[in-house]
C-alpha cells in the first residue's frame, strides 16, 4: 500500500490543529473538501508509512513530528516531484506564499501558483499535493495548514536557497508541536 499525495494534505491539516482542537475524519474531509473515505484511507496509509501513531479510542491518531519533519525534508521531493505548467490564475504557493514571499524576491518571473479559476494570484502553475487543495484554502482559510503547504511546495520546487529556508521554517513550526 503506497502512501498518496493526497495523504501528505491530510497529514499537514492534523500538523495545523492547535493541541486539543476538536477535529474528526468527516470534519477533516469538509475542511479538505475531500470524501470521509478519502481522509479514512490516508489515515491507514499514514500510520502504515509511520507518519502517525494507530487509532486506539479514545486518543486519536496523531503526526509523530520527528518523522515527518524527516519525511518533508529528504524524502517528498523524489516521492512527489513538483511539476510546473503554464501561466494561470491561481493560489500563490511556495517562495511565493505567506512565510517565504518577505524573504524571496521574486523579480520579474512569474510566481508559483496553484491553478484554481477563483485564485488571486497569475503565476506559473504548480500543481498542488491534492488537487483540491486550493479550493479548501480559499473556502475554509487556515493559515498554518496553508503556511505548511506553501514550505513543503518550496522543499519540493525550489532553488537551494528557497529550499534552505523552507527547510528551516518548517523544521521551526514542527519543533514547536514537538515541545509542546
Amino acid at each position: 500500500m503506497f502512501i498518496k499525495s493526497q495523504d501528505i494534505v491530510v497529514l499537514t491539516k492534523l500538523l495545523a490543529y492547535k493541541e486539543g482542537a476538536q477535529w474528526s475524519q468527516n470534519s477533516i474531509a469538509f475542511e479538505l473538501c475531500l470524501s470521509p473515505s478519502q481522509i479514512n484511507s490516508a489515515f491507514k496509509r499514514l500510520v502504515i508509512a509511520g507518519l502517525v501513531t494507530p487509532y486506539h479510542p479514545p486518543s486519536k491518531p496523531q503526526p509523530i513530528i520527528q518523522a515527518c519533519e524527516e519525511f518533508f525534508i529528504h524524502a517528498l521531493k523524489y516521492i512527489f516531484p513538483a511539476k510546473l505548467g503554464e501561466i494561470a490564475r491561481g493560489v500563490s504557493t511556495s517562495y511565493a506564499g505567506p512565510s517565504l514571499k518577505k524573504q524571496i524576491i521574486a523579480g520579474s518571473d512569474p510566481v508559483p501558483v496553484w491553478p484554481y479559476g477563483e485564485g488571486e494570484e497569475r503565476g506559473v502553475s504548480l500543481k498542488p499535493l491534492c488537487p483540491s487543495v486550493p479550493e479548501s484554502i480559499i473556502k475554509h482559510p487556515d493559515p498554518l495548514f496553508y503556511d505548511l503547504l506553501t514550505l513543503i511546495d518550496a522543499i519540493r520546487s525550489g532553488r537551494a536557497r528557497e529550499k534552505q529556508i523552507a527547510i528551516q521554517k518548517l523544521s521551526k513550526i514542527l519543533k514547536s508541536k514537538l515541545n509542546k
